[in-house]
């Protein structure tokens, strides 16, 4: 017994997938140099495939469930998904107010309450050390400007 609208979504992804390989492929032929063996087209045509294949996959996977789907009473979760949004929004929004780590380890922080993560006196530090740590290696090594904001960091 399979969820009718995990399904149904499983179904969706899987279109999105084709569709984004259809517009990579279409991107990939307008590249330069498409005579040679090894031109600039080789790798994304290349992730098209994969994204395609893999999107048709989860459209036959989908089909297949969907005989056999039940519908299953709604569980309560939207409002987890709605605030999950209005997180991702507030990032979107304070990220060139407060800086990169600032606004990263909120984002971490309401994902993970709202996701049901246990020990939740240090979700706080391990947001803080995976922002700083992403921002150490972008900022700073790689030499990949993210937004520092008032404290520099």
């Amino acid at each position: 017994m399979h969820d009718r609208r995990t399904a149904l979504a499983t179904g969706l992804f899987g279109a999105l997938m084709l569709l984004g390989a259809v517009v990579i492929v279409a991107d990939a032929m307008r590249l330069p140099g498409l005579g040679s063996a090894m031109g600039p087209a080789v790798m994304p045509v290349l992730v098209a495939v994969l994204l395609g294949g893999v999107g048709l996959g989860l459209l036959v996977q989908s089909g297949l469930r969907l005989r056999t789907a039940e519908a299953v009473p709604r569980s309560g979760a939207a409002w987890r998904v709605a605030a999950l949004v209005g997180a991702l929004l507030a990032f979107a929004v304070l990220l060139p107010l407060l800086g990169y780590v600032a606004t990263a380890t909120g984002l971490f922080v309401a994902a993970a309450l709202l996701l049901g993560a246990p020990r939740r006196w240090v979700l706080l530090a391990y947001g803080w050390a995976l922002a700083t740590a992403v921002f150490f290696v972008f900022d700073r090594l790689i030499g990949l400007s993210l937004p520092s904001g008032p404290w520099g960091f």
